[in-house]
């Protein structure tokens, strides 16, 4: 039997459930409006009890050996609300989740659920792009005085600016798998052919100006 590690397990596994796509000579474009040759929906995820279990089980023990010291998981909305939520009941903490801007009625709030006192939140999301609605739920979090002790995803494009952001916010990131095991596992299990790799490297270096 083939020896994988969880990171590739998992990437292994949203190849076959088309979670996460390829198309170098078609590519698909972002709501940013660039232009991508992967296009990553870890929403799938949930419709596949074995790969969602692979998650539970991998966002569980990160949090544990990874993480220390929290009080409180944050999902961000909408993709992180699931995953959030897991690891609360797994690790029978409070949750709250963090909106992407304020609800247009009732107590317009960007965050859902009560804050515990003193709260050190440990941020669940489910994909990592630019990092920039990620950090924002940090940034909102932190306006109600919560301590953010890092935050933790299934999957990363490591796009440089995304790793400068986090550290200008001084946020720790964890993520169960990332885009160099993509590349790798996506070649060995023939998802993609060799000259394809060389494309899929110099769209993650350049994101915003690839395909102009």
């Amino acid at each position: 039997m083939e020896n994988l590690s969880l990171a590739e397990q998992l990437i292994d596994n949203l190849l076959q459930i088309k979670a996460i796509r390829m198309s170098p000579q078609n590519p698909f474009t972002w709501a940013s409006g660039w232009k991508s040759p992967v296009y990553c929906d870890n929403r799938k995820i949930l419709s596949y009890p074995i790969v969602r279990d692979l998650v539970k089980t991998g966002i569980y023990e990160m949090a544990k050996n990874q993480f220390s010291d929290f009080n409180c998981i944050a999902g961000v909305a909408t993709a992180g609300i699931a995953w959030g939520a897991i690891l609360a009941d797994q690790l029978n903490l409070p949750f709250v989740y963090v909106r992407s801007k304020p609800k247009e009625h009732g107590m317009k709030n960007t965050i859902e659920g009560d804050l515990p006192e003193n709260a050190r939140v440990l941020v669940v999301e489910d994909v990592i792009s630019t990092g920039m609605s990620s950090l924002q739920a940090v940034d909102d979090l932190r306006a109600q005085g919560a301590q953010i002790i890092g935050m933790l995803a299934i999957y990363t494009y490591g796009f440089p600016m995304a790793i400068e952001k986090f550290g200008q916010k001084e946020v720790v990131l964890k993520t169960l798998t990332n885009y160099e095991v993509l590349t790798k596992i996506a070649l060995k299990k023939g998802f993609i052919e060799k000259d394809v790799l060389e494309t899929l490297i110099l769209w993650r270096n350049n994101p915003d100006t690839w395909n102009q």
